[in-house]
């Protein structure tokens, strides 16, 4: 496990080289203005480099320690003196060639995030509209690779009703320690945060994993759970379902929401503000 021990080329099943004896990654890093319009940060490469001339992602080869989260960052670093401040990945993206892979890693930026060439390899570095980016020669692999992550550059939001869910679990003894099963819940919650879903079901686009923003709305009893990192916590006053509509109410207008509860009246409350729901099964499968 030596620092650069990727650097080399590989040949993938199609016959084509690639840099990266373990493959390599890029970040893709997208903000949304007031207006919901996405912006992605594109590098321009350098006239030496591989495709030298065309826009495409930082990144590089990976080293055979790091995954493709890590090495994102690092090329980022590396490429456009980012330092991953401001940045949240929301999913990742394997473009497969067979025997070789690049993964691309997604990543909300807070702000249009200052990014200036860092060393040779990058000529240029701009935040462009999916318009913009249309309009530029890109690199093949990305070329390639932009129908199917433009979908994707909208973030996620989970919005868990917490006591719909602990009944349907439907562990022995929990309607004693109501608390006590919302917080076995919140901190599985927040383990599944860092580690990634493995699908959303209102996804049609394959992704090796997504990282959804989760909210828990809490009631009653489990009003007073502790939070957890990864998980953000609403402690409703009254009613918990209320509580969940306003959370879908007050997503950002280009998430994507989705609502995990069985309660069919707040499936319809939910669904009229645009959201997704599913029940609770999906999000135990994935504990």
């Amino acid at each position: 496990m030596v620092a650069k021990d990727g650097d080399g080329w590989a040949l993938c099943d199609r016959g084509h080289q690639h840099w990266g004896v373990h493959g390599a990654s890029g970040l893709l890093a997208v903000h949304h203005d007031t207006s919901g319009t996405p912006r992605v940060l594109m590098q321009k490469r350098s006239m030496w480099s591989h495709h030298g001339g065309t826009w495409g992602l930082p990144g590089g080869a990976l080293d055979s320690h790091e995954d493709a989260v890590a090495g994102a960052f690092r090329e980022a670093r590396e490429e456009a003196a980012l330092d991953g401040e401001g940045l949240r990945v929301q999913g990742v993206y394997v473009d497969d060639h067979g025997g070789w892979s690049f993964q691309t890693v997604i990543a909300e930026a807070s702000a249009l995030l200052e990014a200036v060439p860092a060393n040779s390899e990058s000529a240029d570095l701009r935040w462009l509209t999916p318009g913009e980016i249309s309009d530029r020669k890109l690199h093949p692999g990305f070329a390639e690779s932009w129908p199917a992550i433009r979908p994707a550059l909208g973030p996620r939001l989970v919005v868990l009703d917490a006591a719909n869910i602990v009944g349907a679990r439907a562990e022995h003894g929990w309607w004693k320690d109501r608390a006590g099963a919302t917080a076995k819940l919140i901190s599985e919650v927040g383990a599944l945060s860092a580690g990634g879903v493995r699908t959303l079901p209102d996804e049609t686009l394959a992704m090796a994993r997504w990282f959804p923003r989760f909210t828990v709305v809490v009631e009653g009893a489990a009003r007073d759970v502790a939070a957890v990192p990864g998980v953000s916590l609403v402690s409703a006053p009254g009613s918990g379902d209320d509580a969940v509509v306003r959370a879908v109410r007050d997503a950002a207008a280009w998430e994507r929401v989705l609502v995990v509860t069985a309660d069919r009246g707040l499936r319809e409350r939910v669904t009229a503000l645009g959201a997704d729901v599913i029940g609770p099964r999906w999000l135990l499968a994935q504990l």
